[in-house]
C-alpha cells in the first residue's frame, strides 16, 4: 500500500490510549526479526487499545530528502511506555494525522526491529501530506495504528524471494527488506526490483547502493527515462522481468507499485508460473476508518484496510484487474 488519500477533519480530536497487544491469544508481540519470521502470524502491537480511532502524539525528529515532492519523516512516539511497545509487521500501515488538517494513511517505512523509532515515506500529492511538507523537526503529528496485514514472511521461509516495487511503491517494501536480510540464512536467492520514473525519482538511493555492494541480494533498478549519468537500464520495470530468471515453484514475490504496474507485473510472473498463492500485492485504496468499519476502502468482498493491504493474487483473483472494483 502507497499513501492513500487523505481524509479531513472540521476539528482536530484529543490524543490519549494505551498500547497493547490485539486480543488474540495465539499471538505475541516480538523485539526481533527472527522471533518475527518465527511467529508471522501474532497481532501487531497497537497504539489504541480498545480505541482504535484515538491517535496518540509523535514528534518529528528528523526529515530525508527523497526527491523533489518525497521526504521520509522520522517520528518518536511522545509516551515512553507507547513507544517501547509499539510493535509493526512489514506491510502494515498507520493513519497519518496533521492536527486540524486531517489524516492519510500512510505504510510504515522503518526497520521494524527498531521500536525507538517509525519512519513513514511520503509523497506530497494531497491537503494533508503537502501540510506534513510545511512540517518541521519537532512538530507533531497523531498517529493511529498499525493496521493490517503485511508480507507473509513466516510462508516464504525456504524459498527464494523475488520483491517488485514501483516508484514510492518501495516505502512498503523497505521494512520487509530489512526483515529479509536480518535473517538472510532462511531464505534461498533474494532479489529486488525497483523502477522509477527518472533517477531523481528513486528513493532510499544510499541504501540502494548498500544492498547492491554487500552482496546478499540481487538489485535490478530501472527508469523511465534517463540522463547522460544514468548507466543502467531504461524502460518499465515489467521489462525487468524478462531478462530475470527465477524458478517459479520455488519462489514467493511481493508486488508494490502503481495500479497498472502491479496488473502486468502480476500477469507477467502468471505467465511464467509463479503459484498464486505465492504472488502478494499491496493494494492502495481510499482509507479512512482503518479498521473495516466505513467501506471505504471494499475491494469485492474484502476491506484493504483490515483484510489487506497485502493480499495473495489467489485471495483477490475474482476481482483483481476489474475497472469497475
Amino acid at each position: 500500500m502507497v499513501p492513500g488519500r487523505d481524509r479531513h477533519h472540521r476539528r482536530s480530536r484529543g490524543l490519549q490510549g494505551n498500547c497493547t497487544a490485539a486480543r488474540n491469544p495465539s499471538h505475541t508481540p516480538t523485539t526481533s526479526h527472527a522471533v518475527m519470521i518465527a511467529v508471522q502470524d501474532r497481532a501487531s502491537v497497537v497504539c489504541h487499545d480498545s480505541r482504535p480511532m484515538v491517535p496518540v502524539t509523535a514528534t518529528i525528529v528528523d526529515i530525508q530528502e527523497e526527491s523533489s515532492n518525497t521526504r521520509t519523516y522520522v517520528l518518536q512516539i511522545d509516551d515512553p511506555a507507547l513507544r517501547s511497545a509499539y510493535r509493526f509487521e512489514p506491510g502494515q500501515f498507520n493513519m497519518v494525522y496533521v492536527f486540524g488538517v486531517g489524516e492519510a494513511a500512510i505504510s510504515i517505512s522503518s526497520d521494524p526491529a527498531n521500536n525507538e523509532h517509525l519512519a513513514h515515506t511520503i509523497r506530497h500529492v494531497g491537503s494533508v501530506t503537502r501540510a506534513i511538507a510545511r512540517m518541521k523537526v519537532g512538530d507533531k503529528l497523531g498517529i493511529r495504528g498499525p493496521f493490517g496485514h503485511g508480507w507473509p514472511i513466516a510462508r516464504c521461509r525456504g524459498r527464494d524471494i523475488l520483491m517488485v516495487a514501483g516508484g514510492i511503491g518501495l516505502a512498503p517494501i523497505r521494512p520487509l527488506i530489512y526483515a529479509i536480510l536480518a535473517n538472510r540464512g532462511q531464505f534461498g536467492r533474494v532479489v529486488l526490483m525497483y523502477g522509477g520514473r527518472s533517477p531523481s525519482d528513486l528513493l532510499y538511493q544510499k541504501e540502494l547502493a548498500a544492498w547492491r555492494d554487500d552482496g546478499q541480494m540481487d538489485l535490478l533498478v530501472s527508469v523511465d527515462y534517463s540522463i547522460a549519468q544514468w548507466d543502467g537500464p531504461v524502460g518499465v520495470v515489467t521489462d525487468l522481468i524478462k531478462r530475470l530468471r527465477i524458478r517459479p515453484d520455488r519462489t514467493s514475490v511481493m508486488v508494490c507499485g502503481p495500479r497498472m504496474m502491479n496488473r502486468h507485473v502480476t500477469w507477467q510472473l502468471l505467465r511464467l508460473r509463479v503459484a498464486p498463492d505465492q504472488l502478494f500485492i499491496s493494494l492502495e485504496r481510499n482509507m479512512r476508518c482503518g479498521v473495516g468499519r466505513c467501506g471505504h476502502c471494499q475491494y469485492g468482498p474484502k476491506f484493504v484496510c483490515k483484510d489487506g493491504p497485502v493480499f495473495s493474487y489467489e485471495s483477490i483473483r475474482e476481482v483483481f484487474g476489474k475497472e469497475e472494483i
